[in-house]
């Protein structure tokens, strides 16, 4: 295969995906170029915004379209490293007595991790998703767990201005290749997307 057709069969998925997502995404073909040019890419992004504008919506359909894993991590004030990683859980084998630890994958084991409103956690808890997002990987009990593969992390913020939100620290940041800023949509998209969500069926 040339290198021309890898390009036009990369351009032909990137047309079929984006007629999935505008099935159920109204607007937003910014956002939506964005997240597969950072699909692509093998990098995370940030998206920027204000609640209810369908950041988890959009993420968790692109996961779908794709038909990746996906997994929700809803970042709070006391949220613990282990709650995305997992943890070490000592059982006992009943047949034989033999006690040994068994590693339980936290939610950050998928293709697509959602990362919710990452900047409503502490730092230390954000700084847990640093290996995991630059080597695709976890240590945890001095045992080092592969992530699957594609792994991506769309993460969401709210703007800093809102109640109860940590700036992201600059080495955080750094591990995002895009921030996506999405907003309101336009009257006429909003109107679109009210009727196709409230309008009784025909």
């Amino acid at each position: 295969m040339s290198d021309t057709d890898i390009v036009q069969q990369a351009a032909d998925a990137k047309s079929r995906l984006q007629s999935e997502l505008r099935k159920i995404i109204v607007g937003q073909q910014s956002i939506i170029d964005e997240l597969l040019i950072t699909l692509l890419s093998r990098g995370h992004c940030l998206l920027t915004g204000v609640p209810g504008l369908g950041k988890t919506l959009l993420i968790k359909s692109l996961a779908r379209s794709l038909s990746l894993s996906f997994k929700r991590i809803q970042f709070t004030p006391d949220l613990m490293p282990s709650d995305i990683f997992g943890t070490e859980v000592f059982e006992e084998d009943a047949a034989t007595g033999k006690r040994s630890f068994r590693f339980v994958k936290g939610p950050v084991f998928a293709n697509v991790v959602l990362a919710d409103e990452i900047n409503r956690t502490p730092p230390k808890t954000q700084a847990a998703l640093l290996e995991a997002m630059e080597e695709r990987q976890v240590t945890t009990a001095g045992n080092t767990h592969a992530l699957e593969q594609p792994f991506f992390v769309l993460a969401t913020q709210n703007p800093i201005e809102l109640e109860g939100t940590y700036p992201l620290p600059e080495a955080q940041l750094d591990r995002f290749l895009l921030n996506s800023v999405i907003d309101f949509l336009p009257i006429e998209e909003e109107m679109e997307m009210v009727s196709a969500t409230t309008a009784p069926p025909k």
